[in-house]
């Protein structure tokens, strides 16, 4: 079926995930099922595979990234994901100067080389040109959580080169109208915002809120707090960064509660910054509620995982969505990989429906 073609802005863990799991996937086509499947929700997506996904442009502003090929600058400083597969295929892409506006936090000056963003002494390359000469058929936003411009400037480039639009961090864009409408207008498809980990925090306390509700309990108090040691930790340590990422998060939780619940009972986002822990990621989760005959109950919960290939492992599939999308000629948002892949989606579902609505989409049951 062809080739996906992807561009990228933001090479940092995530962005190294997914190129290791491809390479991965790759090397296991052939294998049996059960080997190739392994961690996929979908190994053949609408008759995709994750080795027909191929980076074809890539930005960033870092001084270690630009300028050098992919498979190199994946693994550059700040990055400190796990590597698991190292030897990722040389496919002549070279990392090319994007623009700045709002991606690197002042903050980030107070801490060690190794852990922050360092910005390139570059002039911006021409992203539209990029994009158009690179064959690319959609550009995936990896940019820092805070990035309103930026993630905003790479969408507008979208739009002017004609192609998908993936948004994985929490600035509404495909769940803002008025972008939409901009998306559809162009026919272009938009996925978006905020991707949801495969087993993560916020897949995980929807589930169980969703749980609680199914089986009468009234939920009282919750919150969700989260360390980790990566760079998105260490952005999130500037406060003004995180007001769009605690109402994609917070939103994400409360859709699946059907009463009233104030501000002041549901807490959800990050803690803290621990440098140690690099890409693992830890949350903290605790659900208090009242059960039959007003009696009370409450729910603790602690999960560590290796936060970017958590990640990876949906894009990989909101990629091919997009794709088949692309093959259908349809713009706009598309609604079903949206509320089932994203924790911002225009609409929200529980997640079992939209996995069902994702499985339509997929067999061309459901056009979005």
């Amino acid at each position: 079926m062809g080739k996906i073609r992807i561009a990228i802005a933001g090479l940092g863990n995530c962005a190294s995930s997914l190129l290791q799991g491809i390479g991965y996937y790759k090397d296991l086509d052939g294998r049996a099922a059960a080997d190739m499947a392994l961690g996929l929700m979908h190994y053949n997506l609408g008759g995709y595979l994750p080795s027909d996904i191929e980076v074809v442009a890539a930005f960033d502003v870092d001084v270690r990234k630009v300028n050098r090929p992919l498979k190199e600058a994946v693994f550059a400083k700040p990055n400190c994901t796990a590597v698991f597969f190292p030897n990722i295929t040389d496919i002549g892409v070279v990392v090319k100067m994007g623009e700045i506006h709002d991606g690197i936090s002042p903050h980030m000056q107070d801490y060690p080389e190794d852990r922050r963003f360092i910005a390139a002494n570059e002039k911006p390359c021409d992203v539209i040109k990029e994009l158009r000469e690179s064959g690319a058929q959609m550009l995936l936003n990896y940019l820092p959580v805070g990035s309103e411009r930026a993630s905003k400037f790479y969408a507008e480039c979208c739009l002017e080169a004609g192609i998908a639009f993936i948004n994985c961090i929490p600035v509404f864009i495909t769940s803002d109208p008025l972008w939409a409408t901009r998306f559809k207008d162009k026919g272009i498809p938009a996925i978006g915002d905020d991707i949801k980990a495969q087993i993560g925090a916020t897949i995980i306390h929807r589930w169980l809120t969703k749980l609680f509700m199914d089986r009468g309990i009234h939920i009282n108090h919750t919150y969700q707090l989260n360390v980790g040691g990566n760079t998105d930790f260490l952005n999130m340590l500037n406060h003004n960064r995180l007001k769009s990422k605690k109402v994609s998060k917070t939103e994400a939780v409360r859709s699946q509660i059907n009463h009233p619940i104030s501000e002041e009972d549901i807490h959800i986002g990050p803690s803290d910054y621990v440098p140690w822990m690099n890409d693992n990621k830890v949350c903290f989760l605790r659900i208090e509620g009242k059960g039959f005959g007003n009696i009370p109950m409450n729910l603790e919960l602690r999960l560590s995982v290796e936060d970017s290939p958590n990640s990876a492992g949906v894009v990989i599939d909101a990629i091919r969505c997009c794709k088949i999308a692309l093959d259908r000629g349809v713009g706009g948002a598309i609604l079903s990989p949206s509320a089932y892949f994203m924790k911002h989606p225009p609409e929200q579902y529980s997640d079992e429906d939209a996995r069902r609505m994702v499985e339509e989409f997929i067999e061309g049951k459901r056009e979005r």
